[in-house]
């Protein structure tokens, strides 16, 4: 009896965009037509002041997570990290969005609260978070530097792309163009596995972009955290280590940045970003001068 024949790296990159892609909108569906504990408990108000349901981001992770579980082309060892990288980031997402307060804010807000005693859900989802990208790490890692480094990669990452989080289908955009170079790299490299990891969340974020840009649901940490995650492990199984030092640099970098500088404000300062953050958009209402302009505050790190 002849032997199947394979698929290429690229036929299962459609395939898992596919599957992350269907598997999101069903979850999503599901998720609105009966919410956890009630439609309130979901309900948040955006930059414009109106309502807005925050089911988009379980419906992530729980999408991407079904996706990488039965998708054709992931070793056991790579599915296990894609699940506990992009199911476990976006539970400890979800606690947040759930049960966060204000009260602290940022990496240095939340471990300074740790340090005094107080244990905040910012400081459970940073740790939680950390150990996830570690137990990730150590599935597709050689050696004990290399889990180092993957597991800072995907924990960062998933922290990151939720710095992006502010503005409608701001942190999709940005996994989408950090994302998609991953996916063509690990396809022109004929690397089935890599292909997979990057194609299940593009996916799944793409198919939710419309929500997003729609203003009718957002990300919230939950979606945010786990796209990242995702992302991060896609940039763990494709890159060198050379590259994965230097995506961690970067990740480091900006993330440093932004507990002192608003990335909403440097994005509207510049034209190209700025054009690319409101493509697909509702258009920015004009300022009424007889109202007075509320200060943006600084994007909190970590939260």
């Amino acid at each position: 009896m002849a032997a199947r024949p394979r698929l290429s790296a690229a036929a299962r990159a459609v395939l898992g965009t596919v599957l992350g892609a269907v598997a999101a909108r069903t979850a999503y569906a599901a998720l609105r037509r009966r919410p956890p504990r009630g439609e309130a408990t979901w309900t948040r108000t955006n930059h414009r002041g109106e309502p807005i349901t925050l089911l988009e981001g379980p419906a992530f992770a729980a999408g991407a997570g079904a996706a990488a579980a039965v998708v054709p082309g992931l070793p056991p060892k790579v599915r296990a990290a894609a699940l506990l990288a992009g199911v476990g980031s976006g539970a400890l997402g979800a606690y947040d969005d759930l049960y966060g307060v204000a009260s602290s804010k940022g990496f240095k807000g939340h471990l300074g609260a740790l340090a005094r005693g107080e244990v905040t859900s910012g400081a459970v989802k940073i740790l939680g978070i950390g150990g996830a990208g570690l137990a990730a790490a150590a599935l597709v890692s050689r050696g004990p530097l290399d889990m180092v480094v993957n597991g800072a990669v995907i924990a960062g990452c998933a922290n990151l792309a939720n710095l992006f989080d502010l503005r409608p289908g701001r942190a999709i955009k940005v996994g989408l163009l950090t994302g998609g170079p991953l996916l063509a790299a690990s396809v022109l490299r004929g690397s089935p596995a890599a292909a997979v990891a990057a194609a299940v969340p593009l996916g799944a974020a793409a198919a939710l972009l419309p929500e997003d840009l729609g203003e009718r649901a957002m990300l919230g940490d939950a979606g945010a955290n786990a796209l990242g995650a995702l992302l991060g492990l896609a940039a763990v199984t494709t890159l060198g280590r050379p590259g994965r030092l230097a995506v961690l640099g970067t990740v480091a970098a900006l993330t440093a940045a932004s507990e002192k500088v608003s990335f909403t404000k440097v994005i509207a300062a510049d034209p190209t970003l700025n054009r690319l953050d409101m493509l697909g958009r509702r258009p920015v209402e004009p300022k009424k001068t007889d109202q007075v302009e509320p200060v943006e505050p600084v994007e909190p790190s970590g939260v």
